[in-house]
């Protein structure tokens, strides 16, 4: 996260700590390790964060099936972009610049990803192969546009604060059990009556 540790970062963590984070020299690129593709393999939801040609930050949730976000290269991630509400704000903001960053959330186990990189979008109806290799079979006539993400740096963030929240498949899971033991219980008094 060399990226971010700017000139006045590094004063505001003097400023309240007395001391900052020392910057050594890093790789080019931080190409993902397992570790990072198992992660983001799993997630079916990330927020995109782009930046408007006025300099202003806009914050976007992208969901699907898990592993609808798909690491390509160690370097290189992508997704399909399906019809949604037409605002077209990440994609008119990656024309003018094409600086994203990508947070990603286990909420149950309270694991974070960010990472950082470049992106491009490229239309579904010239890149027909590629929607084929990011869209599951039926969803492929709902994507719109591909993103294309150079990833130049991660860093796995503190879990300090974050609340675990659950899916209702995973809620649904864990309450299956208790379901099974409250009907063999139940058929057991229906059997002593």
């Amino acid at each position: 996260m060399q990226t971010v540790l700017t000139p006045s970062v590094l004063a505001a963590q003097d400023n309240y700590y007395g001391r900052h984070a020392v910057v050594g020299s890093a790789p080019e690129r931080d190409p993902l390790t397992e570790e990072e593709r198992s992660f983001i393999g799993a997630r079916d939801s990330f927020y995109l964060a782009t930046v408007t040609e006025d300099g202003w930050p806009y914050l976007q949730h992208r969901g699907g099936v898990p592993g609808f976000l798909r690491v390509v290269s160690p370097t290189q991630l992508a997704f399909a972009d399906y019809k949604g509400n037409r605002q077209m704000l990440s994609t008119g903001n990656l024309a003018a610049n094409d600086r994203v960053a990508l947070f990603l959330i286990d909420y149950p186990r309270r694991e974070r990803l960010k990472l950082l990189g470049h992106a491009r979008v490229e239309d579904a109806r010239k890149n027909p192969e590629l929607v084929a290799q990011l869209a599951e079979p039926a969803a492929r006539v709902l994507v719109e546009r591909l993103f294309l993400i150079d990833v130049l740096s991660f860093d796995w963030n503190c879990p300090k604060y974050i609340t675990p929240r659950y899916t209702a498949a995973e809620v649904e899971a864990a309450v299956e059990p208790l379901k099974l033991r409250i009907a063999e219980l139940e058929a057991q008094l229906k059997n002593q009556s």
